[in-house]
């Protein structure tokens, strides 16, 4: 379903559970409106850099990022009877230096706001995996579909830490699949409308 032929209601699109797996990731398409429930892991540019330092002193990481999500994404602090404040995405190219190599490890997608550089998508078809983005501008919003929060590693970088999310209905849009379509280049050449 194209994100120009957005359903009447948001209830309609596909629910897609989480962690991925690998039949369900192959199946996401370009432009596909799709609900993200379970679990994802954050991580925001302080989280990256210490990963790659952790691979590069051969430690393990904090998780097994093998078929889950990554979410660009600095929430702030919970209000009274909240479990997370605000919730929006990041801008995903910050991330693009470190991503090829996390995608090695087998991650299935990474989710965030605006385009990834050819590196990346690059990479992203080699490992079979897909890059997703959700609402900027609506994190309080977004915040409703997160039930649960659990901070991972990194406590000392503040919002910039890695937490695993539990949520569900969580919105998002299929920007580049595994088959190697990018949806913003279709839409900016007309392919996608």
């Amino acid at each position: 379903m194209s994100l120009l032929r957005a359903p009447e209601s948001f209830a309609d699109t596909r629910r897609v559970e989480l962690p991925l797996a690998s039949d369900v990731v192959s199946e996401l398409r370009a432009g596909e409106l799709i609900r993200l429930s379970g679990s994802m892991y954050t991580g925001r540019d302080q989280t990256h850099r210490r990963l790659c330092a952790l691979l590069d002193e051969g430690r393990d990481l904090p998780v097994d990022l093998a078929g889950q999500l990554l979410y660009y994404v600095g929430p702030s602090p919970a209000r009274p009877g909240r479990v997370i404040g605000a919730a929006g995405p990041t801008t995903s190219y910050r991330m693009d230096a470190y991503t090829p190599r996390l995608l090695e490890l087998g991650l299935s997608a990474t989710m965030g706001k605006g385009a990834r550089s050819s590196k990346v998508r690059a990479a992203m078809h080699k490992h079979g995996a897909v890059y997703l983005v959700t609402f900027g501008g609506a994190g309080a919003l977004l915040s409703r579909c997160i039930r649960e929060v659990e901070l991972v590693a990194f406590e000392d970088a503040g919002p910039e830490a890695m937490f695993r999310f539990v949520v569900e209905d969580f919105p998002a849009v299929v920007i580049n699949d595994v088959s190697g379509r990018d949806f913003y280049e279709e839409i900016s050449t007309g392919q996608g409308l």
